[in-house]
C-alpha cells in the first residue's frame, strides 16, 4: 500500500500523477491509523514549514509519523517534506519540527541571491546510494527559500548536497527513510526513475562509505573538496496562451503586440495538452499556461482549462505555471469567491506556480495609497502555499519622457531614443491584456510584489511582443536590478542567439517563449545548445 500523506497545502496531483505513471496506486491518508497502515509514505512537499507542521498537529497526524519513522519504515519526504524533518525553521520562527534530524532550517541570503531558489540543479553525492545510482550527472527541479546545512549532528543523515551560495542539504537518508530538497515528481525521467527506485525499495546504501567530516560550523558553508560545486541552470520556459476561438475550441494561439486575430480569425496554433506533451519531450523546463480568453465572470467555472491542467499534468513531469482570473470574484448566483478559492481550485488540478497579472497592478495602487493589510491574492496565496508559488505577470510599454523629472516614475535612459527624440522613458504597466496603462512602473510593482511575497515576476514586453527582435534588455536590467526574486524575461524571441544576450546582459534567472516553438522556428534544443556553447549551465534532455 502506498499511502499519499495530502494535509491539503498545494499540488499534490502530480506527484499521485507521477506515482500512478509508474504502474502503482496510491491511497490517501486519512486518519492517524492509517499512516501505521501504509507500506510505503510519501509525505510531498507543498505549501510553508509552518503550516504544514499545524496542519499535521491539528489532523493529529505527528505521533503516528514520529512512530512510523522511528520503526524505519519506507518514507520518503519531498522539500517541506524534508524540512519538517529538522528540529525548527527560521520561516515560522516559534513551530518545532518533527525533530528526526538535529539542526534548524534557515533562509537563503537575499542579499546575494535570487531567492527562492528556482530552477533544475545537481547533486553532490557523498554516500553510495542505490536510490541515486547513475544519477548523479543529471539535474533536479528545486523550489525552496529556506534549506538545512550539513553539521557533525546530522552527518550520518546526509546523503547529497547541493550549492546555491554555499552548500545545503538536498537529500538525507538513514535506513529506509528518505528525504529529498527537490521535486522528482517535477525533474522529468530522472525525477520518476527516483520514484520507481523508492517504490521498488532499491534504497541500500554502501556500507562503509562516511560523509564528508565536519569539524566546523563554518565547515558546512564550504563545497566538499574533491567536487565540482553544482550550478543552477538557466530555464528556458515554453508558454502557451490559450482561449477559447471563434468556434469555441479551446486553442493555443499567439498575438503581435496582443492582438491574437489574423485575417479577422483567432490564431489556432494546436492544443494546449498536445503542445504542452511536445515541449516536456523536446525539453522544455517549465510549461506557462495564460488563459487569455476575455475574461472570465466565473474563473471556477471555466471547466475546459482546469480539465487541460489536468490531463497535462499526467503526462508532463516538470513544473506548471497557470495565469487569468486568479482574482476575487461574485458568480451570477451571489457567491462570493476569493482569489484564494481560485487558486486552491488551480493547485488541486494541477498547477505548481500562479501566475497574477492585472490583479497586481491594481494592488500595488491600493499598497502605495493605503499600506499592506494581508488582504491581496498575493498575501493570501503565499501565505498559505509559500511565496515560490506565487508569480507575477507584468505586461509593461515604453512612455517616453523628455527629462527624469518629467514623471515620479522609475526613468532610464535609453539606446532606444523615442519618436521625439526623448532620450529617456519609464515603463508603464497595463492591465486588460495589455488595452489600458496604469500610472504604476514595472520596477515599482516588481518591488511592491515582491515585499507582499511574490516567488517570481515574468516579465513581459508590449513594445517586443512578437516583433523577434530579441528581449528587451533595458527593462529586463531594470527589474532585475531592483529585486531579489527570480525574473522570468519574455517577449521579442527570435533565434538561440537571443537567449544568450539576455542571460549575459540581465542575469535573468529563465527565459520564455511562445511563438517560435509553436511555429517550430527554434527548436528548445537548439536555445540550449547555443546557451552551453556559451558556458552557461543547461539541462538537457
Amino acid at each position: 500500500m502506498i499511502s499519499l500523506l495530502d494535509y491539503g497545502a498545494g499540488n499534490v496531483r502530480s506527484l499521485r500523477n507521477a506515482v500512478t505513471r509508474l504502474g502503482y496506486e496510491v491511497t490517501d491518508v486519512r486518519t492517524p491509523d492509517d499512516i501505521l497502515a501504509a507500506e510505503r509514505l510519501l509525505f510531498p512537499g507543498v505549501g510553508a514549514f509552518g503550516a504544514a507542521m499545524g496542519r499535521l498537529r491539528e489532523l493529529g497526524f505527528v505521533e503516528p509519523l514520529l512512530d512510523y519513522l522511528r520503526a524505519d519504515r519506507p518514507f520518503l519526504g519531498i522539500c517541506i517534506g524534508l524540512q519538517c524533518l529538522f528540529e525548527g525553521s527560521d520561516e515560522s520562527p516559534g513551530v518545532p519540527g518533527l525533530g528526526l534530524l538535529a539542526g534548524r532550517v534557515e533562509r537563503f541570503p537575499a542579499a546575494a541571491l535570487s531567492v527562492p531558489h528556482m530552477g533544475w540543479n545537481g547533486l553532490r553525492v557523498h554516500r553510495d546510494a542505490e536510490l541515486l545510482a547513475g544519477l548523479t550527472a543529471d539535474r533536479f527541479y528545486f523550489v525552496h527559500s529556506y534549506c538545512a546545512r550539513a553539521g557533525t549532528a546530522n552527518a550520518d543523515w546526509v546523503l547529497a548536497e547541493t550549492d546555491y551560495g554555499g552548500p545545503f542539504v538536498s537529500a538525507v537518508q538513514h535506513g529506509q527513510v528518505i528525504a529529498l530538497q527537490f521535486h522528482p515528481e517535477k525533474s522529468g525521467p530522472a525525477g520518476l526513475e527516483l520514484l520507481q527506485r523508492f517504490l521498488t525499495g532499491t534504497v541500500a546504501v554502501a556500507p562503509g562509505f562516511a560523509p564528508r567530516i565536519l569539524s566546523a560550523p563554518e565547515d558546512a558553508k564550504k563545497p566538499h573538496p574533491s567536487l565540482p560545486p553544482t550550478r543552477l541552470a538557466k530555464r528556458v520556459i515554453a508558454c502557451l496562451d490559450v482561449r477559447n476561438n471563434d468556434a469555441g475550441d479551446l486553442v493555443v494561439t499567439k498575438g503581435d503586440q496582443y492582438d491574437v486575430r489574423e485575417q479577422g480569425e483567432v490564431r489556432n496554433l494546436g492544443k494546449p495538452v498536445e503542445l504542452a506533451a511536445r515541449y516536456y519531450a523536446e525539453g522544455a523546463d517549465e510549461i506557462t499556461f495564460l488563459n487569455i480568453t476575455a475574461f472570465r465572470d466565473f474563473p471556477l467555472r471555466d471547466q475546459p482549462m482546469l480539465e487541460v491542467l489536468r490531463r497535462t499534468s499526467e503526462q508532463v513531469f516538470v513544473p506548471l505555471t497557470i495565469g487569468g482570473g486568479i482574482r476575487a470574484f461574485t458568480d451570477s448566483d451571489g457567491h462570493r469567491y476569493t482569489a484564494l478559492d481560485v487558486a486552491d481550485e488551480y493547485f488541486r488540478s494541477g498547477a505548481d506556480k500562479i501566475s497574477i497579472g492585472s490583479d497586481a497592478v491594481y494592488t500595488v495602487e491600493q499598497v502605495r495609497a493605503e499600506g499592506a493589510d494581508g488582504s491581496s491574492a498575493i498575501e493570501q496565496i503565499a501565505a498559505r502555499y509559500g511565496n515560490q508559488a506565487v508569480v507575477i505577470s507584468v505586461d509593461p510599454r515604453r512612455v517616453y519622457v523628455s527629462a527624469p523629472e518629467a514623471t515620479p516614475r522609475h526613468v532610464i535612459e535609453t539606446a532606444f531614443p523615442g519618436p521625439n527624440g526623448e532620450r529617456f522613458c519609464w515603463f508603464q504597466c497595463t492591465v486588460s491584456g495589455g488595452r489600458e496603462g496604469r500610472d504604476v512602473d514595472a520596477v515599482e510593482l516588481a518591488r511592491t510584489c515582491a515585499a507582499l511575497g511574490a516567488g517570481e515576476i515574468l516579465l513581459n514586453s508590449i513594445d517586443r511582443d512578437g516583433s523577434g527582435l530579441g528581449f528587451d534588455l533595458e527593462l529586463i536590467a531594470a527589474v532585475r536590478g531592483a529585486v531579489h526574486i527570480p525574473v522570468i524575461a519574455s517577449s521579442g524571441a527570435g533565434k538561440p542567439g537571443h537567449f544568450v544576450e539576455v542571460f549575459s546582459a540581465t542575469d535573468a534567472d529563465a527565459a520564455l517563449a511562445a511563438g517560435i516553438f509553436h511555429r517550430r522556428e527554434v527548436p528548445i534544443a537548439a536555445v540550449k545548445t547555443a546557451l552551453a556553447e556559451a558556458g552557461m549551465p543547461v539541462r538537457v534532455v
